[in-house]
């Protein structure tokens, strides 16, 4: 427990401005970043189409402007929420419905722009600062701790990056935060009321994210190690609990067994020494992400208003910046341990193992990157921000000396500020590393549109749809199905093949006595040149 000291009001103060500022950096250029693969799928579920329905109506539209593509992605009022339902179900199960059916009333009521939709996003990331505020209170009974993880997270860069997106991953970390707060809920007051609530806490989870499943096993085994592995009357609520939660699931569970055929990209091995090295750069996404430091496309240091020098001593500091970060949370976690009761620190430490755990095990066994994948990880992000909240107030607090005191001041401006500047260049970015495949889109556009009367012919509908929110209105499009080679139309100025496979480069090379040449290497850009 706290001792009995009185709050600084310039902390108090200082807490409030982050909080503003965390709010403000959630909105800023909401509509400026790439316009990614994965937020196209949400827009295309969203409206109710399945791949299948969407690349058969491309392919009877022939050759249509980008506002005509656009246009096909509006919402059909002869689709509705079930046929929302239906689509994910045939095509993604592993995509819970309850985000896209939030989204597609959001869309709805204030329409289909890429601010509205990505606005769904920022909004319910909103709701996390009183969520962590209430599970602090919970964990710590301190009001202090609450309004640290609340600095923490206002500023956290991973958490600000997906407020952004077009996906699920902000809703997951609420859903994470309200069962997490059920379950602790449940378990000090024991009630019939107080477990039905963790019960329906659950099932909302568990039809957010599919990584809810693991969020939930960590809750279990906190239960078990509480109750010391004894069948005592807590337990046997919770697993009542948990049964009927995991009942309520059980339907969709059965689709995703019977339908789900893997997401190949993931399962894709990569050297132990690439794996550290991942796991090491996603630690520091909690409280920082400058994208420097590494060749790798996924931290491309491209479109950073940096100058040379700059550069090189980012790349300089960077690894310095990530083993300081680590040996805080590894301090924090030692911290944890020594100080808070065994109730608190059993749940802060399995919801930030858990999720990890279960995904590097099979990477180490079978070979995959799922646990480089920094949005998987997002119940450890919450984790460790609470247990680094946890020694900041601590020690902010309780000190033997000024020195003590101003040096954890230091610390916390300092990791606050780290955040602040992250989330600061990458609002003013126009790509970012959680763009994947979609990274150099916003180059290929301009190519594009840096020419008079382009066409567009691309054989993959959801790239073609992707690339058209960054086109011209007026820039025409041609969707072609495998293995059909098109007749390329007249009239146009420059002929673009976007993301072909070889097949279609040769078939058309032959076909129109051309040559294709690869304009844009690793945006896959190709353009129809001179006869042969």
């Amino acid at each position: 427990m706290f001792q009995k000291k009185p709050y600084f009001t310039s902390l108090k103060i200082f807490i409030a401005v982050i909080l503003i500022l965390g709010i403000y950096l959630r909105f800023i250029n909401i509509d400026h970043k790439v316009y990614w693969f994965d937020e196209t799928i949400t827009s295309l579920r969203i409206v109710s189409y399945t791949r299948g329905e969407f690349e058969y109506l491309l392919s009877n539209s022939g050759t249509i402007t980008v506002e005509e593509l656009q246009n096909s992605q509006d919402i059909n009022p002869q689709k509705n929420t079930i046929n929302l339902i239906s689509s994910l179900a045939k095509d993604n199960p592993e995509h819970l419905p309850i985000y896209f059916v939030l989204l597609r009333w959001w869309v709805k009521l204030f329409g289909n722009s890429v601010t509205v939709i990505r606005n769904f996003s920022a909004i319910t990331s909103l709701l996390i600062f009183p969520c962590i505020y209430w599970l602090c209170r919970e964990l710590f009974g301190s009001s202090l701790v609450g309004w640290v993880a609340i600095s923490l997270t206002a500023t956290s860069p991973i958490l600000v990056l997906y407020a952004q997106e077009a996906r699920a991953y902000t809703l997951f970390s609420l859903v994470v935060l309200l069962s997490s707060i059920a379950l602790l809920r449940a378990m000090r007051i024991n009630t019939k009321r107080g477990w039905q609530i963790y019960i329906l806490s659950l099932i909302f989870a568990l039809y957010t994210h599919l990584f809810s499943v693991l969020v939930a096993f960590g809750h279990g085994l906190y239960v078990i190690l509480i109750e010391k592995c004894k069948l005592t009357q807590k337990l046997k609520a919770y697993l009542l609990a948990s049964f009927w939660g995991f009942l309520g699931f059980l339907p969709w569970l059965i689709l995703i067994i019977n339908h789900f055929d893997g997401v190949g990209w993931v399962s894709k091995d990569l050297p132990l020494s690439n794996l550290l090295k991942r796991w090491f750069i996603n630690l520091g996404f909690t409280f920082v992400d400058i994208q420097v430091g590494s060749s790798d496309r996924l931290f491309d240091v491209k479109k950073l208003v940096f100058d040379n020098y700059t550069l090189l001593q980012l790349n300089t500091i960077w690894p310095y910046i990530l083993g300081l970060i680590l040996v805080l949370v590894i301090y924090s976690i030692y911290f944890l341990i020594k100080n808070l009761p065994r109730l608190g620190t059993m749940f802060i430490l399995t919801l930030m193992a858990v999720t990890p755990i279960c995904l590097i095990i099979p990477d180490l066994i079978s070979g995959g990157q799922r646990s480089t994948i920094p949005r998987y990880l997002i119940p450890a992000y919450l984790g460790i921000q609470l247990s680094v909240a946890y020694l900041l107030a601590t020690k902010l607090t309780n000190f033997t000396n000024k020195m003590e005191h101003n040096f954890w001041q230091i610390v916390t401006v300092t990791l606050i500020s780290l955040g602040i500047i992250s989330c600061g260049i990458s609002s003013q970015a126009e790509t970012w590393w959680n763009k994947y495949s979609s990274y150099y889109d916003g180059e290929v556009a301009r190519m594009i549109n840096q020419t008079k009367k382009p066409l567009v012919i691309s054989n993959y509908s959801v790239r073609l749809a992707t690339l058209g929110y960054m086109l011209r209105p007026d820039v025409q499009v041609l969707f072609i199905e495998e293995p059909e080679v098109p007749k390329v139309p007249k009239g146009f100025t420059d002929i673009f093949v976007f993301r072909p496979p070889w097949s279609l480069i040769s078939g058309l090379e032959i076909q129109e006595n051309s040559q294709l040449e690869l304009v844009h290497n690793p945006g896959e850009l190709w353009i129809l040149t001179r006869s042969k």
